[in-house]
């Protein structure tokens, strides 16, 4: 009897899904089901049913907060429609282990050991302590700010849309905390996203702000409310996020304000590149035409969309903290030390290794997935390029491509939005949870590099 409840016991163990492929069914549920809920004549402006495969990837650009679409929001879809691309914004921005653990929080449930551990794999957390704790703060925190947000900008709305300016507000701030980049500007002009808006402070600094606090994540926000403002107490990661994204904010701004608008009246000039200094850290909001950018900015834009925004934000990307661990490592290198350090504290190597990992992935995917695109659709590989870089990053920004892609060319991006806001070391160990570990290692032989 005990040999044979030790035998089922061992099965049920391997039965028990992973962290990582609960976070994957996660996102997938809730894209199929915001994918069947589009197709329904009632999510639509004209009453008839929505083409499935226009409804998969407007679902997938929701949930995975990309704000890369087929249809113009605005127009195309009905107010019900809308709703419904704006809880799908939501629940993708907050994380579907987020919501899900904040619904058992909330009615009370015991969070058992292996919740908690999807709980902080969701949020990217150090640890299991206090993860129950930093949920609760992520959804407090999201709804705020996202009030807050929305109250900032309705009356410019209201001013110009009448009673309908609310719903406008509310939804695009949602969309800028979750770095979304859905808009419903289209009933100025299809696709035309902030354009109308390029120069009104109000909307613009309202969005950006709600950009970078979606963008520098929950962890980092509750650093900053535990230490105030004693920096020598944060942790090395917010540091190092804090640092990072500081620089990736202004670095892009001044070659931006020099280079792309050196042309245009100061005041334009100044929130231009402000905003597209900020908006491809996975936002997908655009003040200005994007194909009047030159070939070099647009590969700068291209290149902030790869990186993204922070660990456990609402951004995607493969992280500034991915960025900053390969540079800290070359740094390293070049300085003949055996590890990589920041702010006195070093690095482990797993962690080298995972964003080396990341990077490759990345690199990968964002050329394969554009060199595909354009042999299927016999495009420039510019354009395919900026397209690939913003479904992987999660961003949304287009040069127009996306919306006359063929059926192919759209599952494409539909993985590569998918995989960037999952994350690809989350794909991986889903895919090889039943790969054991050994504890043998083969024999050591030096290859020469560089």
């Amino acid at each position: 009897m005990l040999t044979y409840s030790s035998s089922a016991d061992t099965v049920k163990e391997r039965r028990r899904l992973t962290s990582a492929q609960i976070i994957i069914l996660g996102f997938s549920g809730v894209i199929l089901l915001g994918a069947l809920l589009l197709t329904l004549p009632l999510s639509s402006r004209e009453g008839t049913a929505t083409f499935f495969g226009d409804a998969l990837f407007t679902a997938t650009s929701a949930v995975c907060v990309t704000g890369l679409v087929v249809r113009d929001t605005a127009t195309y879809w009905s107010t019900f429609g809308q709703g419904v691309i704006l809880f799908l914004i939501q629940i993708g921005g907050m994380g579907v282990i987020t919501v899900a653990a904040s619904f058992a929080i909330l009615s009370g449930r015991k969070i058992s050991l292996m919740q908690r551990n999807t709980m902080q794999e969701a949020l990217s957390a150090p640890s299991l302590g206090g993860i129950v704790r930093l949920t609760g703060f992520a959804v407090k925190a999201t709804l705020l700010f996202e009030l807050l947000g929305a109250a900032a900008m309705a009356p410019v709305f209201c001013r110009d849309f009448g009673a309908k300016g609310l719903w406008m507000a509310l939804f695009h701030s949602v969309s800028a905390f979750c770095n979304a980049g859905f808009d419903l500007m289209g009933v100025r002009e299809r696709f035309s996203s902030l354009t109308a808006y390029a120069v009104q402070p109000v909307v613009n600094v309202t969005v950006m702000l709600l950009i970078i606090t979606g963008g520098i994540g929950f962890l980092t926000w509750d650093d900053l409310r535990t230490n105030r403002w004693h920096w020598h107490k944060y942790r090395m990661q917010t540091k190092v996020i804090l640092t990072s994204t500081a620089v990736l904010l202004v670095v892009p701004a001044v070659y931006f304000f020099f280079r792309e608008f050196a042309a245009l009246p100061l005041r334009k000039r100044v929130w231009l590149s402000l905003f597209q200094a900020v908006t491809p850290r996975t936002a997908g909001f655009n003040t200005t035409d994007l194909t009047s950018l030159s070939e070099p900015g647009g590969y700068i834009t291209m290149a902030l969309m790869l990186v993204g925004g922070a660990p456990g934000s609402t951004a995607g990307g493969m992280k500034t903290t991915t960025l900053a661990v390969l540079l800290a490592t070359a740094a390293a290198t070049f300085r003949r030390r055996d590890y990589a350090a920041f702010f006195g504290r070093r690095v482990d190597v797993d962690t080298v290794r995972n964003a080396a990992t990341i990077f490759l992935m990345y690199i990968v995917l964002f050329f394969g997935g554009a060199l595909a695109i354009s042999m299927l659709e016999g495009l420039p590989m510019y354009q395919c390029l900026f397209e690939t870089a913003s479904a992987i990053g999660t961003v949304g920004l287009t040069l127009g491509v996306t919306p006359g892609l063929g059926a192919p060319s759209r599952l494409i991006l539909i993985g590569l939005m998918f995989f960037g806001r999952v994350g690809g070391l989350t794909l991986i160990f889903a895919a090889l949870s039943g790969a054991k570990k050994t504890g043998s290692k083969l024999p050591q032989e030096k290859i020469t590099v560089g």
